[in-house]
């Protein structure tokens, strides 16, 4: 049942910042391209971002011109070597280490990899539910990405093993259970359907037997758009359901997705994240709002 898995999605504002914070400790940089043409270049984008948002053409029209900005982008800030991989040699049989250096030792590796077996079995049934609401919905949505939908087992290993840094008493299980995004839909609906859409599914996933527990709006954001919700079955498995318009699904698996890697990256410096921000943002500018989409009320579940 298992896909290759594409890496994290944003599923919320502020991450630059969050992604700055975990960038203190920078590694050496290797030489970068002259400043000045950075600088000249930053500018330029600054141009692009405060045009004037009336500006006519399409979303779509506008493609081109961001896959150029993100080539001169790549070009001005060519990619880093990714950071080695940690030394493994003394870590007993059976031991798991993350490129990150988060450990699971034997035996927790050995649990975990029970617990993400045990996780997969609640798969099939979420995505038949999933399936279902898509056939059966009447505004038109429909599942976008449904291949990626399960987060990768080295990825999951990660984030168990965060977690059990912090919590090592709670069970491999537990912890992903909590995971909310290690199984993901995406459902789509063009614009004029995309309110009316969002409660339709809601409320079929509803009808199956699913909770939703969170619901963030992320229309007015300046560098992502879309509405973001987490959900939790009868078993307790959390799985998350994004709803995007094909333009905002579009802006943020194809065009924005490697700026927003680039932001989760210890190694990128404040100067090119200020630029990156910037993309996202031109990006974010010319994706459609459909209307009354920015007036969804966000939703929290208490205790959640």
């Amino acid at each position: 049942m298992g896909s290759v898995d594409l890496p994290d999605q944003p599923d919320e504002p502020g991450r630059a910042e969050r992604a700055r914070d975990a960038s203190a400790a920078r590694p050496q940089m290797r030489e970068m391209p002259d400043p000045d043409e950075r600088g000249r270049a930053h500018e330029a984008m600054r141009v692009h971002v405060s045009a004037d948002a009336t500006d006519q053409g399409s979303y779509w029209d506008k493609v081109p011109r961001f896959r150029q900005m993100w080539a001169d982008h790549e070009r001005r800030w060519p990619e880093r070597q990714p950071a080695a991989e940690p030394d493994r040699s003394a870590d007993p049989a059976g031991t798991y280490r993350s490129r990150g250096g988060f450990r699971l030792d034997p035996e927790r590796h050995a649990e975990t990899i029970g617990a993400i077996g045990r996780m997969r079995e609640t798969e099939p049934s979420i995505s038949a539910d999933m399936q279902a609401v898509e056939k059966e919905n009447t505004c038109g949505g429909r599942l976008a990405g449904f291949d990626r939908r399960i987060k990768g087992d080295d990825r999951l290993k990660e984030k168990v093993a965060e977690q059990a840094a912090a919590e090592p008493d709670k069970s491999s299980s537990a912890i992903l259970r909590k995971i909310p995004d290690a199984l993901r839909f995406t459902c789509c609906f063009e614009p004029d359907n995309y309110v009316r859409g969002y409660y339709d599914i809601k409320a079929r996933l509803e009808d199956a037997g699913h909770e939703m527990y969170q619901s963030t709006n992320y229309w007015a954001d300046p560098e992502y758009k879309g509405i973001n919700t987490r959900w939790k079955n009868q078993q307790g498995q959390r799985f998350e359901v994004q709803f995007h318009t094909p333009e905002s699904f579009h802006a943020k698996q194809h065009v924005t997705h490697e700026a927003y890697e680039r932001l989760r990256s210890p190694q990128a410096t404040d100067e090119e994240r200020r630029e990156l921000e910037d993309f996202q943002r031109e990006v974010s500018l010319h994706t459609k709002v459909p209307d009354g989409a920015a007036d969804i009320p966000d939703f929290k579940k208490k205790g959640f």
